[in-house]
């Protein structure tokens, strides 16, 4: 199993990116993937999720700025960052597990995304 993460970069405040994770190795339309993000001295947060079915979960900070989705043809879950700020900043990782499971067992390599005021 192999999740492959791209997408990261610099923006502006206010700009925009979008985050890319394909996978590989698993019957990706059975599994949730989420998006995380780390900065340094803090611990992995959980940004944003997407189901087998497509619903969604954000946490509030990104609710209305982020948005997640998923191409299962592609194995692949986007997630477009819009009106970015700068506590944005951070290694973002997306993970994956079967559905119905607790843990996320797969992560991919992380991406920095990096947004200047």
């Amino acid at each position: 199993v192999q999740l492959q993460a791209s997408g990261g970069g610099l923006a502006q405040a206010g700009g925009s990116l979008r985050l890319s994770c394909v996978a590989s190795g698993l019957t990706f339309a059975n599994y949730v993937i989420g998006w995380f993000r780390q900065t340094p001295g803090k611990e992995r947060e959980l940004v944003a999720s997407i189901y087998t079915k497509s619903a969604t979960y954000l946490i509030d900070s990104v609710e209305g700025r982020f948005t997640i989705s998923r191409d299962n043809a592609k194995k692949t879950v986007y997630l477009q960052m819009n009106s970015l700020k700068p506590e944005d900043t951070a290694v973002y990782y997306c993970a994956g597990k079967f559905r119905g499971t607790s843990d996320y067992g797969y992560w991919g390599q992380g991406t920095q995304v990096t947004v200047s005021s």
